[in-house]
């Protein structure tokens, strides 16, 4: 039978950690962090690494791990949230350079820093490998390849039919594209192996701690008042819950199922030795991974926003989106079709009404964020961490000028104008697809107008 929830399936596998203290009541500090997940271990990692002397203080309503850093589909990619080109917009093709560089570097780095803190996140860089199943999927990948060629730094190969199904066996597949920065890693591994090195540092970490409201030199919780000079936000598709946040970010919901392990027969006849992670064309896109034990984790959209922006709380996914995914897994490899889907979870990501990510931070007030990840967060967490640090500190380096420093996004619609305009695009992104699968040769129109509703 399927577990369905129990966070997910990453952190029942580790086994989820025994709770830390709540905070003990007022406190004053130099950094408070509002959120334990990579973004506010990350900071917490980088600005005690710099200045060892700092007071920080860690604010998690649950446990480190517990949102998105714990349930993620496990892509430690390069992708730039949004894409390049709204920065070449705004602060013009060099920046847009400088922010897909950065995430380039930026997947090595936590390679690097997870070995030297001996965190075993089961990484393995394999790169990552998106597929094309029918015509309209190809003429967007031959597209995307053609554009990605045409800037520095993307290392894009393009594999015809036969090179894509020598690399991973998916049914039907016409053609391929492979980046090299990317890794798969184990998310709760990563996440609970960060909150560790951390606390080595000499960071406090409260769980059990629900912060309710931030203003400039406080973050109030439900145990006491935390004063400090910076305060910072790393509540991703949690924002909402704060007071004053509520239409700051959309709380997006993606869902993953994972197979049983899975014998050799199967992998002789799908390939995958790269271990890469794998994607596709589609508008409601899926994404996966061979995990390092041999199952398939297998990732989509199920229901993907809750009215008045509600987030669940424990991971639990709908019956019908675990019937959605294991059709489409068996779709792409109907060898999988007996495997038995040992577990399905949710979990929710921040969506900016723009779909750019963004790190802040007013020297005037103290107060900063980060985040608007957009389900590409593995990667830019880290980025945004050690960018906080700079700003924190006041240092002017290449990082805080990159051009997603200090950017705002309008905020979203009232209720119930959000939740109609969230229904609209993903009930046009799948009838694009069925259209395209049926034969479509080309993208649907409905796709397009999605996009314009969704303002990508």
């Amino acid at each position: 039978m399927t577990a369905n929830g129990g966070i997910s399936f990453w952190l029942q596998q580790v086994g989820v950690p025994a709770a830390r203290p709540a905070l003990p009541g007022d406190l004053d500090v130099d950094v408070a962090i509002v959120g334990a997940g990579y973004t506010g271990l990350w900071t917490a990692y980088y600005l005690k690494r710099a200045q060892p002397d700092l007071r920080i203080a860690v604010l998690e309503r649950r446990f480190a791990g517990y949102g998105a850093s714990g349930r993620n589909g496990g892509w430690l990619t390069n992708s730039v949230t949004g894409g390049r080109e709204q920065y070449v917009k705004t602060h013009g093709r060099d920046a847009a350079i400088a922010q897909q560089r950065a995430l380039n570097e930026t997947v090595d780095e936590v390679i690097a820093v997870a070995a030297a803190e001996g965190i075993d996140a089961d990484i393995h860089k394999g790169g990552e490998f998106e597929v094309a199943l029918n015509a309209a999927q190809l003429g967007r990948l031959r597209a995307s390849a053609e554009s990605e060629r045409s800037w520095p730094a993307t290392d894009v190969e393009v594999l015809d039919a036969r090179a894509a199904a020598e690399r991973i066996n998916v049914e039907g597949v016409l053609g391929g594209v492979w980046y090299p920065h990317c890794a798969r890693i184990h998310p709760a591994k990563l996440a609970l192996g960060l909150a560790s090195a951390v606390e080595r540092l000499g960071v406090q970490i409260y769980e059990g701690t629900t912060v309710t409201e931030i203003v400039a030199g406080e973050a109030r919780t439900d145990h006491g008042t935390v004063r400090a000079a910076h305060v910072l936000r790393a509540t991703e598709g949690f924002t909402p819950d704060l007071r004053g946040e509520h239409r700051t970010w959309l709380p997006m919901n993606s869902s993953l199922i994972v197979t049983e392990p899975l014998d050799a027969a199967f992998w002789e006849h799908v390939g995958w030795n790269g271990r890469e992670t794998l994607g596709d064309f589609a508008h409601v896109y899926m994404y996966a991974q061979r995990t390092a034990d041999d199952r398939i984790a297998f990732g989509g959209r199920g229901v993907p926003y809750r009215y008045g922006s509600r987030v669940d709380q424990d991971g639990a996914t709908q019956p019908r989106t675990i019937e959605s995914l294991t059709a489409l897994l068996t779709r792409f490899f109907p060898a999988a079709a007996g495997a038995a889907i040992d577990h399905a979870w949710s979990g929710v990501l921040g969506v900016p009404r723009d779909w750019a990510a963004t790190v802040v931070h007013d020297s005037a007030t103290g107060l900063g964020w980060a985040g608007g990840y957009v389900g590409t967060g593995v990667t830019a967490t880290n980025l945004a961490g050690r960018t906080l640090r700079d700003l924190v500190l006041g240092h002017d380096t290449d990082l805080t000028r990159l051009p997603w420093v200090n950017h705002r996004a309008k905020r979203w619609e009232v209720e119930p104008l959000r939740w109609l305009a969230v229904q609209a695009i993903y009930t046009a992104y799948h009838a694009a697809d069925r259209g395209e699968q049926r034969g479509r040769a080309t993208t649907s129109p409905v796709a397009h107008v999605a996009d314009l509703v969704a303002g990508r």
